[in-house]
C-alpha cells in the first residue's frame, strides 16, 4: 500500500513557486483536487495510444478505447460498492447527475401534493434542480432545521416525514463549507418507511472517505472526477437498477439508442441510454487511474490522514481570538471554514494568496447557508492526502499577516 506521508511527491503542480517565489501550499481541494502524475500519464498515453470512439468501431483502436472505458466503468463501481457496473452512468459532473435524476427521475412522477425534502446546507447543484421541479411540478419544497453546531436536526426531518407526502429527500453527505458529515444511512432508511427516495450529493465523500452505496443505503449517488484527483468534465450517478431503468433518457442522440425509424425510436439498456453522443473516453480512463491511485493509498487511511489535519487546524485556528470557525468540532469532513474579524473573506484570500496558500473565499454555491450563518461569504481550507501539518503552519503565519495589515479585531469596513 503506497504512503500518505510521501505521497505528496506523486503531484507535480504542488512543486512550484508562485507570489514571487514561496512554495505554494494549496488547501483548495473541495474545488478541485490536484493530479497525481499516474492519472496524468494515463489520460495522455489514452491520447497517444487508444484514441478512438467507443462502441462503434471494431479496429484495434476503437476495441482498445471501448475496454479502456468500460474497465474505468468497473473501476468505479467497485470503488463506491456496486455491484452491477451498469448502474454507474457516466456525465459531465455531480450537477448533471443531480439534474438527471431530477429531470428524469423525479419531475415525471412528481404532483402539487407531493414534498421534495431539502437541507439548507446543500450546493446550489443540489437544490436548484429540486427548485425547477417543484416550479414544474407544484411540488413543495421543504428543508431540515439545523442545529447551532452546523448538524441536522433529525427530529426536523422526521417531523417533516410524517406528513405522508415526502417523495425525494436529496441531502449532501457531506457539507462542502461546514465539512457536517450527515448520516445518510440513518436518514435513508427513514426516508424509505415512507415511500421516499433519495438522492445523496457525495461529491465531498466520495474523495475523502470510504464510501458503499449498499452501506448508504440510498437510490441514486453523484459525485464529480475532478474533486477525486481525476480530469475535469466527467463525473458519475450511480442508481439501483429498477429506477435507471424506469427513467427516460435526457439526451437523444447517438448511442443511447437501440433502433431509430423516421418516427420513433427505442433506446440503448443502461447505462448506455443515459450516455448520448461521444462520451468523455479520455476523461474516463484518468477517473479509473484515480480510483486506483485512491484504492493504493487506502480509504481508510484517506478518511484517517485528514482527521488529523482538520483537528490540527482546528486546534491552530482556534488559537486566534479574531478567527471564527464554522461547523461542528467533532465528526467533520477535511474542510475548515472560518472569517476573520473585520476583515472581508475576499480580502483574506488576497493576502494568502499573497503568502503563497491557496483557500477559497466566498459563498461556495452555498448562499442560503451564508444566510443562516449571517454572513455574506466565509474563507474555506480544504485538505486532502497531499497537505501536512506545516501547510497548516504555513496557513495560520499567512493569516498573521492579514492581521498585521488590518489589525487584530477590526471593525467591519
Amino acid at each position: 500500500m503506497r504512503s500518505i506521508e510521501t505521497c505528496r511527491e506523486d503531484f507535480p503542480a504542488l512543486h512550484q513557486t508562485v507570489a514571487g517565489g514561496r512554495p505554494l501550499v494549496y488547501l483548495d481541494s473541495a474545488a478541485t483536487a490536484q493530479k497525481p502524475r499516474s492519472v496524468i500519464e494515463a489520460e495522455a498515453r489514452f491520447y497517444e495510444r487508444d484514441n478512438a470512439n467507443v462502441h462503434r468501431g471494431v479496429h484495434t483502436l476503437a476495441v482498445r478505447a471501448t475496454e479502456a472505458y468500460e474497465r474505468a466503468r468497473r473501476a468505479v463501481a467497485r470503488f463506491i460498492g456496486a455491484t452491477d457496473p451498469a448502474c454507474v452512468v457516466f456525465v459531465r459532473g455531480t450537477t448533471e447527475a443531480i439534474n438527471l435524476v431530477a429531470r428524469s427521475y423525479a419531475q415525471p412522477r412528481l404532483g402539487p401534493d407531493d414534498e421534495i425534502v431539502l437541507t439548507p446546507m446543500e450546493h446550489h447543484s443540489n437544490m436548484v434542480p429540486w427548485q425547477m421541479v417543484a416550479q414544474a411540478t407544484g411540488a413543495r419544497l421543504r428543508y431540515v432545521d439545523l442545529l447551532p453546531d452546523g448538524t441536522l436536526d433529525l427530529a426536523s426531518y422526521e417531523r417533516l416525514l410524517e406528513s405522508g407526502r415526502v417523495r425525494v429527500v436529496a441531502v449532501t453527505h457531506q457539507s462542502n463549507v461546514l465539512g457536517t458529515i450527515n448520516p445518510v444511512r440513518e436518514m435513508a432508511e427513514r426516508a424509505h418507511r415512507v415511500g421516499a427516495v433519495v438522492v445523496v450529493d457525495a461529491a465531498q465523500s466520495v474523495p475523502h472517505q470510504p464510501v458503499d452505496v449498499r452501506q448508504l443505503g440510498c437510490d441514486f449517488l453523484a459525485f464529480s472526477g475532478h474533486k477525486m484527483m481525476g480530469p475535469t468534465g466527467i463525473g458519475v450517478l450511480w442508481g439501483r437498477r429498477e429506477l435507471l431503468e424506469s427513467m427516460p433518457p435526457l439526451f437523444g442522440g447517438g448511442e443511447m439508442i437501440r433502433e431509430v425509424g423516421l418516427f420513433e425510436s427505442t433506446y440503448n439498456e443502461v447505462p448506455y441510454k443515459f450516455e448520448a453522443g461521444t462520451p468523455p473516453i479520455a476523461q474516463a480512463v484518468g477517473l479509473g487511474a484515480a480510483v486506483e491511485y485512491l484504492e493504493s493509498l487506502g480509504m481508510e487511511q484517506v478518511r484517517a490522514h485528514e482527521q488529523r489535519l482538520v483537528a490540527y487546524a482546528l486546534e491552530r485556528l482556534g488559537q486566534m481570538p479574531d478567527v471564527r470557525i464554522y461547523g461542528p468540532r467533532q465528526h467533520r469532513g477535511g474542510v475548515v471554514s472560518f472569517n476573520v474579524e473585520g476583515v472581508h473573506p475576499h480580502d483574506v484570500a488576497t493576502i494568502l494568496d499573497q503568502e503563497g496558500v491557496a483557500v477559497r473565499a466566498g459563498h461556495h454555491c452555498a448562499q442560503p447557508l451564508m444566510r443562516w450563518l449571517d454572513v455574506p461569504a466565509t474563507v474555506r481550507a480544504s485538505f486532502y492526502v497531499y497537505n501536512t501539518p506545516e501547510d497548516v503552519d504555513a496557513l495560520v503565519r499567512a493569516l498573521e499577516a492579514v492581521r498585521a495589515i488590518f489589525g487584530a479585531g477590526a471593525k467591519p469596513r
